[in-house]
Order: structure tokens, then sequence, then C-alpha cells
């Protein structure tokens, strides 16, 4: 009998050691900061790329990665919000769609104390403090550094007018409104340029495609550059170019923007004639930004990658493969 009761007590004393041991790792794992990061959908090679950077670095700096698809709609975007806020995640990060319409969930997020992020693209609100940076590229420039090529290769070519057609990005999104503005900035000052029409591609190859049968239809071979806000509507709007009988890089002028390594196979064929980089690499900034939040330090309002353009004036034959 004495023997049981002392087989019991050991038996009970292992089980509470045991208990205790687990305690500790969960408090370990508890320990570990918790980012959720909504990504606005997977509509390009660019998206995917930098979710799989996102998860990488993630997994690199040792941060809990809770990470929600979008699939391009906002209110998914805001229920992926608050799912985050209820489950009191250490930071919060996010890509959104559009500009306008944020300003109730992050005033949620703000009064239960979580940091916001915003991942490669901007909002527009009248409250302030709502975020606590930005990081992602510098859109405006990337329009600038487009229009810039442009002028050199109407130069080159002594083009004494130049009819441009645009494919934007979604509506309202950062990217859009920025690119489009800093290259008709830049172009205005040039009097040979004159833009024909800006038509809405939702940064979709399928929509790219669609945007440039109308645009030949409209205009025909009138067309002398298409100004392609991403490489998947580029990368659309090719083929429709050629099905026209007009050889694209050389009857129409193609500028892209992203840099992935499709369109620069296609830019090394001679098919685009300028590639303006967007890196979709923003994990390793979003991560030393979400350590950096979570000390107490003071973060950089907007943080921007180095980005640098590709074109048919360089030899790209070195150009090491993209990643993405």
């Amino acid at each position: 009998m004495l023997k049981r009761i002392i087989a019991c007590a050991i038996c009970l004393i292992l089980a509470v050691t045991a208990a205790g041991c687990g305690k500790k790792n969960d408090e370990k794992s508890d320990s570990k900061i918790l980012l959720g990061f909504s990504q606005l959908g997977s509509e390009s090679a660019w998206r995917i790329g930098n979710t799989r950077d996102i998860e990488e670095q993630a997994v690199s700096y040792d941060i809990s990665l809770m990470l929600e698809n979008a699939n391009q709609k906002q209110e998914n975007q805001i229920d992926a919000i608050r799912r985050f806020i209820a489950y009191k995640v250490d930071v919060i990060a996010f890509s959104p769609i559009v500009e306008e319409g944020w300003d109730n969930v992050l005033l949620e997020a703000k009064n239960a104390g979580i940091p916001v992020i915003l991942v490669d693209r901007d909002i527009s609100t009248r409250k302030v403090d709502l975020t606590t940076c930005l990081i992602g590229a510098d859109f405006y420039q990337e329009g600038v550094m487009a229009a810039e090529y442009l002028i050199r290769k109407a130069d080159a070519l002594g083009m004494e007018h130049v009819n441009i057609v645009e494919i934007t990005g979604t509506e309202n999104s950062t990217p859009m409104r920025q690119r489009q503005a800093g290259f008709f900035d830049t172009i205005a000052a040039d009097g040979r340029m004159t833009v024909l029409e800006s038509i809405d591609g939702d940064f979709l190859k399928s929509r790219g495609a669609e945007c440039m049968r109308y645009l030949l239809k409209t205009y025909s071979d009138t067309i002398d550059v298409v100004f392609s806000h991403n490489d998947e509507m580029t990368l659309g709007a090719l083929p429709e170019i050629e099905k026209a009988g007009l050889v694209p890089g050389k009857d129409i002028i193609i500028i892209s923007i992203d840099g992935g390594q499709d369109a620069i196979d296609v830019l090394k064929e001679g098919r685009i004639n300028c590639v303006v980089e967007c890196t979709p690499k923003l994990g390793k900034a979003l991560m030393e930004t979400v350590l950096m939040l979570k000390a107490g330090e003071k973060v950089d309002a907007v943080i921007h990658p180095e980005e640098q353009v590709f074109s048919d004036e360089q030899d790209l034959s070195q150009l090491a493969p993209r990643g993405y």
C-alpha cells in the first residue's frame, strides 16, 4: 500500500513538472512578435513575389505572421484588419487596394493600441496618426523615370510628334495616381507629347489585352507609345498589338513598370523598350520596422527602396535573375 502511495506521488510530481515545462514553452511562444498582414491579392507575379518575400523575411526575423489575401476586395481587407485587432496582434500591416475608405477601421486599430504599417501603397485620410509609416516604392518617381526615357527615345528617333496611350493601374490606387502624375508632369513641358487616352487596366493581364484591343480599334496606327502601369498589363497588350499587324518595340514604343522576369525577357527580345523597376522585396524593411515599433523606437514616415530603369539603351545580357 505504501509503495502504491509513493508511486502515485511520484507520478503526480512528474505530471506537475511536465505541465510546468509546457507552460514555459507556451509563454515563450506567446512572447514571439505577431504581425497581421493583409495582402490585397495575387493579381500579378509582382504581388506573388511580394507575398513570398514577406513570408520568407518573417521566418528569417523570427516573427509570427498572420497573412490574409483580400482577393482584390476592400471589404475583405477591412474584415481582416478587424480580425487582427480582435486577435490582439502586435503590429498590423496591409497593402491598401484603394486610397479612400480606411478611417473607421484604422481608428479601431489606433484605439486598440496597435500600430499600423502601410506596405506598397498609401491611403488618403483627414485623420492624423492612423498609420505609423509607409514602406514602398516612390511611384511618382517611377512615372518620372518612364517619361524621361520616352523623351530620350523621342530625341534619338527624331520624332516631331508623339501620340501616347496609357493603360493605368486600378483606379484611385496610389500607384495609379502617382505614376500618372509623375509621367504627366514630366512630359508637360515637351510640346511633342500628346496623351490620346488613359484607360483603367486594373493591373490585370486580361484587362491589359482588353484595353489594347479597344485602343487599337479607336486610334489604329496613330499610336506611337504605350505607357503601361505594370508588366502584367503590358504582357497582355503585346499579343494584341501583334494581331493588329504592328511590331511592339519598333512600330510602337512600349514602356512598362515592375521589372519582373517575364518583362525583362521580353525587353531583351526587343518587344518592350523600357521597364521601370518597382521591387516587391519589401519584407526586410517591414520586419525591421516591426521590431523597432515593438521596441518603442521611432521609425521614418516613408521608407523607399532603391530602384532603377532597364531599357534598350543598355546591355542587359549580364542582368541577374529577378526573382519574381
